[in-house]
């Protein structure tokens, strides 16, 4: 099962190294392994919430994700994203873009001889709005999650206080506007309040109008649906929908991966190499690993701390709008919580043995990768 599940990942790391060795020579081998690395520490929550999300979609629909999506997330978010953010910040034309990506200043300063800034530069400065959006879409998704009423709890002494509150209707809307004007008028930089309102204002637009359309067009095919509702899968619009939510939950992950490799490396093809080709495909074949085991099912907690990282991670990018934050504590904060989550977990199975699943989801889900 592990083989088969990562086996492709592990070929695409070997390629991509020996590509990473071509192109730069050791130097460039060890960035993109660390870069690698880096990505899968970062997004290991990452792959809990896209289980618990791809468990939901018809095998079609998972097999539009496990392909056309991890083409997105290797090229699209990796390699596209970062040059068109210095085509929007700088005016260069693509090809500009591209030649300003691959040939930094030569004593690796901020800016050129004349001035102009660097790719790293550009990238640096446009962290505020990118934080701001990928921070109030993971808000809103941490929100949504611990203030609507659950079976199961994990930390129930703040989770059921937190249910009872979420019946107070659309509480997570207010409570991730007030953040986000804290956010803009308290920390971030003075220059940046507008920016910062305005980009986590389409974050949590982006958040309520997927997830809003996915819910609806699931919820309508599920009451036509002669099965159990947890045995439903969304298929059609509503599959369409939950995919374009995966892709976006999947970019706002990756926004400080991406500006943490710069602490790294500029190189724009040493970062696709290793947070899209190693990284996004380890994190891939998890996701499919997790469905195929039916991870969530016999570890029911899991779910909660992932979760509970999605909200920590975006309390740190919304903080890291003012102040530089580490990407190892960014990394070990979501990993202590699934391992906690994971450790509890396995005490629940020990103390109850015979005690069955009472989550909404078969134990084994098909996913064809």
């Amino acid at each position: 099962m592990v083989l088969r599940t990562f086996g492709v990942s592990f070929a695409v790391t070997v390629v991509a190294l020996v590509v990473a060795f071509l192109y730069g020579g050791p130097q460039a081998l060890l960035l993109a392994a660390i870069l690698g690395v880096l990505e899968v520490s970062l997004s290991f929550d990452n792959a809990v919430i896209n289980a618990t999300v791809l468990r939901r979609m018809s095998e079609f629909w998972q097999k539009i994700f496990l392909t056309i999506g991890i083409l997105i997330a290797v090229f699209g978010m990796r390699l596209v994203f970062p040059l068109a953010i210095v085509w929007i910040a700088s005016g260069l034309g693509p090809i500009a873009a591209i030649d300003l990506a691959l040939n930094p200043p030569a004593d690796g300063a901020a800016y050129f001889p004349d001035g102009s800034p660097s790719y790293e530069t550009l990238i640096t400065d446009a962290h505020p709005q990118i934080a701001a959006f990928g921070g109030m879409f993971l808000l809103m998704l941490f929100l949504g999650f611990v203030l609507e009423e659950k079976e199961i709890t994990w930390l129930s002494w703040i989770e059921r206080p937190l249910e009872r509150i979420g019946k107070l209707d659309q509480l997570e809307v207010v409570v991730a506007t007030a953040l986000l004007v804290v956010t803009a008028v308290f920390i971030a930089p003075e220059d940046k309040t507008a920016t910062v309102m305005i980009a986590g204002a389409l974050g949590m637009i982006t958040y309520l109008a997927v997830n809003g359309l996915g819910e609806l067009f699931f919820n309508a095919d599920d009451d036509q649906s002669s099965g159990p509702s947890e045995l439903a899968k969304a298929t059609g619009k509503a599959g369409f929908f939950l995919f374009l939510y995966l892709e976006v939950l999947d970019a706002s992950f990756s926004f400080d991966g991406v500006i943490g490799a710069f602490a790294i490396t500029a190189d724009p093809i040493i970062i696709a190499l290793g947070l899209g080709f190693i990284g996004a495909m380890f994190v891939r074949s998890l996701t499919v690993y997790l469905v195929r085991q039916g991870t969530l099912s016999d570890y029911v907690y899991l779910e909660h701390g992932a979760h509970w990282a999605i909200g920590a991670l975006a309390f740190i990018l919304l903080y890291s709008i003012g102040t530089h934050v580490s990407e190892i504590i960014t990394g070990l904060v979501g990993v202590v919580l699934i391992l906690a989550a994971l450790v509890t977990s396995i005490i629940r199975n020990k103390r109850n043995p015979d005690v069955r699943d009472e989550a909404d989801t078969p134990a084994s889900v098909p996913v064809n990768a």
